[in-house]
């Protein structure tokens, strides 16, 4: 029997063939390597855009009732984005869930995702993910500082131990939350501003920054929009990101 990234069993007979994903980038990854399996996953699941399974609600608040009457061999779900009381009842219900530990960088992030894949679902290793790990292994110096906020109203910024942190760090910007004492610190936005950071990288997710939407909170910094997807997500993705984002934050 296998064991999940927090150590749980899954309990699972065989090869799963039926299968749902709470967490975005694990179905984007999922479906690029063996799309057959899926058959549902959030509303916030967005890509590949002509994923065609049953949707299951958001991945904070998925709809259990709905997850259990797919009937899944197998449910893929995240330490942080998706909820222990909705992990526990489908697990009541007979259902093997595979919970994914929040990575806190780009090689945790596919090596969690490698063993998901390989072990949990019984796949040959994908060409995509030895190709992602070459993309992210080298690590530039630092040319830059920068906040990351990923929400407003309150402001919400990238702290310590994080994917998108350790993805910056690669590409020379680090972050001036880096060495906080949470993984999310909420400051105000007097002391953001009063940071020495020199960029201010807003994604367009969770928050969907935009130019009129962001950039006027930071007048005396560089503010750059970023595909959040690219900054996040450690699946097929990420074969792209390094040259989308290295492009986006260059002077």
């Amino acid at each position: 029997m296998y064991e999940d990234d927090l150590g749980e069993p899954v309990p699972l007979t065989g090869r799963p063939s039926r299968v749902v994903s709470l967490v975005p980038s694990l179905t984007e990854a999922v479906a690029a390597t063996a799309p057959e399996l899926l058959i549902g996953a959030t509303d916030y699941c967005t890509h590949p855009a002509d994923l065609d399974v049953t949707r299951v609600g958001g991945s904070k608040y998925p709809t259990v009732d709905a997850v259990l009457d797919l009937r899944p061999d197998l449910v893929i779900a995240n330490s942080e984005e998706n909820r222990p009381e909705d992990v526990e009842r489908l697990r009541a219900n007979g259902v093997a869930v595979w919970v994914t530990r929040a990575p806190e960088s780009v090689p945790a992030g596919l090596a969690s995702t490698r063993r998901l894949l390989t072990q949990g679902l019984g796949m040959t290793e994908p060409d995509w993910l030895p190709a992602a790990e070459a993309a992210w292994h080298h690590v530039e110096p630092v040319w830059a500082t920068a906040v990351i906020p990923v929400w407003r109203k309150p402001w919400v910024v990238i702290g310590r131990d994080t994917f998108a942190g350790d993805v910056l760090r690669r590409l020379g910007v680090a972050n001036v939350y880096a060495e906080h004492a949470e993984r999310y610190p909420r400051p105000s936005l007097a002391e953001l501003n009063a940071t020495a950071a020199d960029l201010v990288v807003l994604p367009d997710e969770p928050y969907e920054f935009t130019e009129t939407d962001g950039p006027e909170a930071f007048p005396g910094k560089r503010s750059v929009l970023v595909i959040g997807r690219y900054l996040t997500w450690y699946g097929p993705s990420l074969v792209d990101a390094r040259e989308s984002l290295a492009s986006a934050l260059s002077p």
